[in-house]
């Protein structure tokens, strides 16, 4: 499941850069997923508008399991697979990470810390499509290998610890245990309703579309 919102104003580079970018924080009992923790500080007004543009624009990709949402007239959708990818096998990194290419890419490797484009669609265990930027109709832009994004997709798709990096062109399939996801902390929280349970392993099949520019 996916939580989307209809906003009348497009991201801008800087909201981007902004949103993509917040470590994974702990959730104290008793607090819900919108309530800041013991020793976190509330969002400025500004920087709160902005992060309920990211709804429905990779909940399943940020290292954060806070999504904030405040629009009463927001539509949650679930939907399936969008692109339908061929089999391969798994191999297994140290880290628990499983990947394996799909497609091996012709270009570049992502340069560590900055911004790139990817398309993937993103599944639970069971084959539910919780996330996609295919059903967006766009790739997302992200930083690359500097935590702002979630740990298994920084090793899966920049490398290290056993693992090769993706190239452009590429296409590659993931398994990130939870310890490399969101841990014991549910994600995607709307309404005390959360989208990424707790300890859940996620799946991504990703197309390495290129450096942004």
């Amino acid at each position: 499941m996916v939580i989307s919102t209809f906003v009348q104003q497009p991201l801008s580079l800087s909201d981007i850069r902004r949103l993509i970018l917040t470590p994974p924080r702990r959730i104290t009992a008793g607090i819900s997923c919108f309530s800041p923790g013991k020793g976190e500080t509330t969002e400025p007004s500004s920087t709160a508008g902005t992060r309920r543009k990211l709804v429905g624009l990779g909940i399943g990709i940020i290292a954060s399991s806070f999504v904030t949402l405040q629009d009463a007239n927001a539509t949650r959708v679930e939907y399936y697979a969008t692109v339908g990818e061929p089999s391969c096998e798994l191999t297994f990194a140290k880290s628990g990470l499983g990947y394996c290419d799909t497609k091996a890419g012709t270009g570049v490797e992502p340069p560590i810390g900055e911004l790139i484009n990817i398309h993937y669609t993103a599944r639970f265990a069971d084959g539910t499509v919780f996330d996609s930027s295919y059903k967006r109709g766009r790739p997302l832009t992200m930083r690359i290998g500097v935590g702002k994004v979630l740990p298994g997709l920084d090793q899966g798709i920049m490398g290290g610890a056993d693992v090769p990096p993706m190239f452009v062109g590429g296409k590659r399939r993931l398994q990130i245990p939870p310890k490399l996801a969101y841990g014991p902390e549910p994600a995607g929280c709307f309404s005390g309703d959360c989208n990424i349970p707790a300890n859940a392993t996620l799946f991504y099949d990703i197309l390495f579309v290129g450096i942004y520019k």
